[in-house]
C-alpha cells in the first residue's frame, strides 16, 4: 500500500507522460521526461557556427564566419554557444521547465550543454567564474527558481569551476521579453544590471549562462555591465538559440 501511494506521488510530480508531445512515456525511459520519439527530433546546432551567436551557418553564406542576422549587431559578449535549436520538443521542455515549475528537469537540461561543451571542446578550461543570469527577485518570488541557476550548477560541478550567484544581480523588474519587438527588448533590459563586486571579475574570463538566446538583448546588457566593470572576456552559453 505505502508503495502504490509513493509511485502515485511520484507520478503527480514526475509526469509519465511526454512532456512534449502528451503521449503515455514508456516507464524505461520516463527519466529522461521526454518520449524516445520527441529526443530524436530535437533540432541540434551543427558547425560551421556563426562568431557570434553560435547558431548554425548556412553552407552557403557570403558573410564569412558571422551569419545575417549578427552583421549589424554590436555584442559585448565575445562569442555565444547553443546547443540546440529553440524550436519542436526543447522549445516545449524549456516552456515547461521555466513555467510549469519543473526544476528537475534541470538535470538532463544541464546534461544536454555539458555534451556540447565536451562534444566541440568549447574553452571551458579558460573561464574563471560561471555566472547565471539573474531574475529580478519579484520574478524569482513568483517563479521560485532561477532557471539559469540550475543550468550553471549542472556545468560549474561538471567541469570543477566556482559559481558566481551574487556577483551579477537583477535591479530592474522588467517584462517578459516573448512578445516585444527587436527594439523593445533592448529598451527593456537596459540598465537592469549591476555588479555587486568589480574587484571580484577584475581581468576575468566569465562563462555567462541563460537559457535561451533569441535576439541577445539579455546577454548582451549583462555582458555590457560586466565588461564595464572590469571583466576580460565574456562567453555566453544558453541550452538554445
Amino acid at each position: 500500500m505505502l508503495r502504490s501511494l509513493f509511485r502515485s506521488l511520484k507520478d503527480l510530480i514526475y509526469p509519465n507522460y511526454c512532456l512534449a508531445c502528451k503521449n503515455k512515456i514508456d516507464l524505461n525511459v520516463k527519466e529522461h521526461f521526454i518520449c524516445e520519439a520527441c529526443q530524436n527530433g530535437i533540432e541540434m546546432n551543427l558547425p560551421p557556427f556563426c562568431a557570434y551567436c553560435g547558431r548554425t551557418l548556412d553552407e552557403n553564406s557570403r558573410n564569412g564566419p558571422t551569419c545575417s542576422g549578427c552583421l549589424n549587431v554590436k555584442f559585448n559578449f565575445d562569442r555565444a554557444f547553443s546547443p540546440c535549436k529553440y524550436n519542436g520538443t526543447i522549445k516545449k521542455v524549456i516552456h515547461e521547465f521555466k513555467y510549469s515549475g519543473r526544476d528537475y528537469l534541470g538535470k538532463n537540461l544541464g546534461q544536454i550543454m555539458n555534451n556540447f561543451i565536451y562534444k566541440y571542446n568549447l574553452p571551458i578550461e579558460n573561464m574563471d567564474f560561471i555566472i547565471p543570469v539573474p531574475l529580478h527577485n519579484a520574478r524569482l518570488r513568483e517563479r521560485e527558481f532561477n532557471q539559469a541557476q540550475i543550468l550553471s550548477e549542472r556545468i560549474a560541478k561538471e567541469f570543477n569551476k566556482k559559481l558566481l550567484l551574487e556577483a551579477l544581480t537583477r535591479t530592474k523588474a522588467t517584462k517578459s521579453q516573448t512578445e516585444l519587438s527587436l527594439e523593445e527588448r533592448k529598451r527593456n533590459v537596459t540598465n537592469s544590471f549591476s555588479v555587486t563586486n568589480p574587484q571580484l571579475i577584475k581581468n576575468r574570463n566569465l562563462l555567462l549562462i541563460d537559457d535561451v538566446l533569441t535576439t541577445g538583448s539579455t546577454l548582451n546588457e549583462a555582458a555590457k555591465i560586466l565588461k564595464e566593470s572590469g571583466a576580460k572576456t565574456v562567453f555566453a552559453m544558453t541550452l538554445a538559440n
